[in-house]
Parts: C-alpha cells; structure tokens; sequence
C-alpha cells in the first residue's frame, strides 16, 4: 500500500505532513496536510486542521478542512468546521456542522 498508515490505537500529535495518501485509522491531533488524498476510516478520529487534495470521511473530524478537488462525507462520517473545496458530497447518514465555502 502506498501513502502513510495511521492505524487503529496509534495517537499522534503535532505536525504531520506528507506527499503521498495518507489513511487515518487512529486518531491525530494538531494540523494534517497532503499532497495527495487524505481518508478518515470508521474508526479514525482527527482533531486537526485538514489541508489536501481531496478528503473522505468515514469518520470523526474536528477542524476546518481545505482540499483542492473534493470533500466527501460517508455515511457515518462526522465533520464539525468549515470546508473549503470546489466540490463537497454529503451521504445520507453522514453529519456536518460549519460552514462552507466552495470558490477556489
């Protein structure tokens, strides 16, 4: 699997950056970027700010996400701040409080 791997029980706090995917399966708090895609699985917690190409959630989000294609909220997924995207998708299911802001 390329990208980096969060996985599940694994905290991390502070700064993480990164040019390739990046898949949260435990929980991250500070700021997250990527160059590439970012996906919050079920069972990932993130208490950041989010800045990438695109973003899913399947999880928990707790800070203001920025991504330059899209932003997609499954069903289950939580997003709590505002959202900068040209795109942003939200599945029946899914929760979303904050504002958004679609002009990039």
């Amino acid at each position: 699997m390329a990208g980096t791997l969060i996985g599940e029980g694994l905290t991390i706090e502070g700064e993480l950056t990164s040019d390739e995917e990046i898949v949260v399966q435990g929980t991250v708090r500070g700021t997250l970027s990527s160059g590439d895609a970012v996906a919050v699985a079920a069972t990932g917690v993130v208490e950041a700010d989010i800045q990438a190409a695109s973003l899913s959630v399947a999880g928990q989000v707790t800070g203001n996400a920025t991504a330059s294609e899209r932003v997609d909220l499954q069903a289950g997924g939580r997003l709590i701040g505002d959202v900068r995207s040209a795109r942003l998708t939200i599945a029946d299911g899914a929760s979303f409080k904050g504002n958004v802001d679609m002009e990039l």
